[in-house]
């Protein structure tokens, strides 16, 4: 997997009220309808997803990922951080999990669709379909922490990993 830091031109959001899940999806959703900013930035690589972080301040950050057909990132969850993804190209899936609720079906998110979620949900996002797929994914604040996950027979979260910003 390949990691740059690069800037990206991103209007400024006006206070904390603009970093609610709804907000970071119209802000993950804006980016993903326009090529300009991200096309020349896209890098398949058949080793694992690539992703790239586009934008970070204090409040926020914007990442760009890319997936061939078949690579997933594992459930997974964002710490303390709300998310949001939309769809830029192709065709991804999300299956969500948690603790009060078993692996659910997997859901179709298409180009121009976005997921919003608060801090300590889990899922899995995928590409399953046969062509690439692009994702723009904005995180309040910035990611500190992600946790990776199994799901064991009886459909129960087994915590796998931990990880901090310095891991990616």
């Amino acid at each position: 997997m390949t990691v740059t830091t690069t800037g990206l031109t991103v209007p400024a959001a006006s206070g904390a009220a603009s970093f609610t899940p709804p907000r970071l999806a119209e802000r993950a959703r804006g980016l993903a309808t326009d090529p300009s900013e991200w096309l020349h930035r896209v890098r398949l690589d058949p080793r694992g997803r690539w992703y790239e972080r586009v934008h970070q301040d204090a409040d926020h950050e914007i990442w760009l990922i890319s997936w061939l057909p078949g690579q997933s990132t594992g459930f997974h969850d964002h710490g303390d951080s709300a998310g949001a993804f939309a769809v830029a190209l192709g065709t991804l899936e999300e299956q969500r999990v948690s603790a009060a609720r078993p692996v659910g079906a997997a859901r179709g998110v298409g180009v121009g669709q976005a997921r919003s979620f608060g801090p300590g949900y889990v899922h899995d996002v995928r590409n399953a379909s046969d062509a690439p797929a692009v994702s723009v994914h904005v995180y309040s604040p910035p990611l500190s922490t992600m946790r990776r996950y199994d799901v064991d027979a009886g459909g129960a979260l087994v915590r796998l990993a931990d990880e901090s910003a310095g891991d990616w």
